[in-house]
């Protein structure tokens, strides 16, 4: 007799048979005993739950001679023919080869006749969201108001492609995953009968890798129970669906927490050389950290587990890894599982990211980076944590140096200095800026470049100063389109005093890529280093004018300009002021 595949011989006839979808199957038996059968359902759920199966079934309980009864007697004719397909009321048709709207159309057409084998007919749509949208219009009028004799049983893996109108004229049903005891318990059913030898362990296993759907699980024991002559165990279904024991990444987990990498390296080689595939390795060991996680963090989490079928004896595996490096080491598997895809070597990716498992402290903390430049980066060697503390302490002083520059900037003050090697800003003074008034002391270093602007350096840079903008513009248009708002004041040993008419010219100056270029022209065109030091021409002028004046006459102090009467009494002229330049500003009463 010709065999025939388990899923197809073990395909459910009656509701009783079905597996896993109680909540449906009540629903359905219930509406068929009180004759309360809609005219449209839509099926929808993962692969191999049932649908199409729950769809047949549904057919014969509605045409049963000896019915219509929650149970099809599977003995009637009507039964009978429409488990073979030899009934014309009756039809299963496939939307992915069946998709245009001239197939609809005689569906459509064909609806009106009455049957003339059953009560009613039934036209189950399989893959229902394979339609064109033309197709779905067609169907629309007939599925909301067809003729009584006549029942639509959409099926579908995907119900968010199908449109609102279809799925509002429908009873819609969710089928779920089958779960593992209710897979486990039906495939040892069928292996008494079909007197196959079956391990519970390896029926277990078949069903999680079946990921709840009851047609893969027959699919995969059918395969294995005909390459072992019927005695199934364990060890031959890892060996024959590639599967890795649990026990096999123990000794892989042992070897990242004591941090062994030429062990992990060994046992690669030994995977590698079993025919086992880098991309699965990788992600069954993901799986296998998710177990642990799962049993370090959820009382009774023996339902929970995925690779691990024996939860209590891996609890110390589980003890031995942290939360915070449990999570950490499924963070760094999940990125390299993401880059194998595009792996021309997977072997070698699957090395690296164990390698880099064992470089993870015991607290989880490690630097993020990306797995394509973590096998390439080398070790400098591990900062100690004093050491690590005082760079989380610089970086705080740089952060809050930097903020008060920015201020100093904002205000308009003088700012300059040398730019480092890493193009950084300098740090400067931050108190904001003053504007020198009738009353004020000059700052020193504002008094040695008044003292040094008619000194020679000052007139040898002055009768060169159309050679630097020159020189800038060549470098970089751009920035001299900013600088060329700037005129040299003063020249201090290596300082270049640059005073500007304009806030925002000044502070597009300042930035630290055009201050470089500018410095760069300085050494090239004036035969030496100089740093750039800025400041606005009216705080100039005015420093010059006291400077000029007689000494002692009158107390000199220092005033803010946000805190002078003044810009108290009218701050919107200040801000034009630092907007527009004070050409542009004119001040009318």
């Amino acid at each position: 007799m010709e065999h025939i595949a388990l899923y197809r011989a073990w395909r459910p006839q009656s509701f009783q048979d079905m597996v896993g979808q109680q909540h449906i199957i009540q629903t359905l038996q219930n509406a068929i005993r009180e004759q309360r059968v809609s005219h449209a359902y839509l099926f929808s759920g993962p692969r191999g739950t049932g649908k199409t199966s729950a769809a047949k079934v549904l057919a014969k309980a509605v045409n049963c001679e000896r019915g219509p009864g929650p149970e099809p007697c599977n003995e009637c004719p009507s039964c009978l023919r429409i488990t073979a397909g030899n009934i014309m009321d009756v039809q299963e048709i496939d939307a992915a080869s069946n998709r245009g709207v001239e197939e609809i159309r005689d569906l459509r057409d064909k609806v009106k006749y009455a049957p003339t084998e059953v009560r009613r007919k039934v036209y189950i749509i399989d893959e229902v969201h394979m339609l064109t949208t033309e197709a779905f219009n067609a169907l629309l009028k007939t599925l909301e108001e067809p003729p009584p004799h006549v029942m639509f049983i959409l099926a579908t893996t995907e119900p968010h492609k199908l449109p609102a109108t279809i799925i509002s004229r429908c009873q819609r049903f969710d089928f779920r995953r089958v779960s593992l005891e209710e897979q486990t318990k039906r495939l040892e059913e069928i292996c008494r009968k079909e007197d196959i030898s079956a391990d519970t362990e390896a029926l277990q296993y078949i069903a999680r890798l079946s990921d709840g759907g009851m047609r893969d699980a027959l699919s995969i024991l059918d395969q294995i129970s005909s390459f072992t002559d019927g005695n199934v165990t364990y060890q031959q279904v890892l060996g024959m669906t590639g599967g890795i024991p649990s026990e096999q990444f123990a000794k892989l987990a042992a070897a990242i927490l004591e941090g062994d990498m030429g062990l992990l390296l060994e046992l690669v080689e030994q995977l590698m050389l079993e025919g086992k595939s880098a991309d699965k390795c990788l992600e069954n060991l993901l799986y296998y950290f998710r177990d642990l996680l799962m049993i370090k963090m959820v009382p009774g989490a023996d339902h929970l587990t995925d690779r691990v079928l024996n939860p209590a004896d891996f609890r110390d595996m589980a003890a031995g890894f942290s939360r915070e490096r449990l999570f950490q080491i499924i963070d760094t598997l999940n990125r390299y599982l993401g880059e194998m895809k595009y792996a021309t070597h997977p072997q070698t990716l699957f090395e690296v990211a164990l390698m880099k498992l064992c470089s993870l402290r015991q607290d989880g903390v490690q630097p993020s980076v990306s797995p394509s430049a973590a096998g390439m980066r080398e070790s400098a060697g591990g900062e100690t944590g004093a050491a690590s503390g005082e760079l989380e302490q610089l970086k705080r002083q740089l952060a809050a140096m930097e903020k008060k520059l920015e201020q100093a900037l904002q205000s308009g003050g003088i700012s300059g200095g040398r730019e480092q090697a890493s193009g950084q800003r300098p740090a400067v003074a931050a108190s904001p800026a003053p504007r020198v008034s009738s009353a004020s002391k000059l700052p020193s270093h504002l008094e040695k470049f008044i003292a040094a602007k008619d000194s020679a350096d000052s007139t040898a840079v002055f009768k060169q100063w159309g050679v630097v903008l020159q020189g800038v513009k060549d470098e970089k248009v751009t920035v001299h389109a900013w600088f060329v708002d700037g005129e040299p004041v003063s020249v201090m040993e290596d300082a270049v005093l640059v005073a500007f008419k304009n806030t925002i010219h000044r502070e597009t100056t300042e930035k630290p890529t055009n201050r470089q270029v500018i410095e760069q022209v300085f050494a090239a065109r004036l035969g030496k280093p100089y740093r750039l030091v800025t400041m606005m021409m009216r705080d100039w002028n005015e420093a010059a004018q006291k400077s000029a004046a007689k000494p002692g006459t009158e107390e000199l102090r220092l005033e803010h300009e946000h805190e002078s009467p003044e810009s108290q009494a009218e701050p919107w002229i200040d801000e034009a002021i630092q907007l527009f330049g004070e050409d542009l500003v004119v001040i009318k009463d």
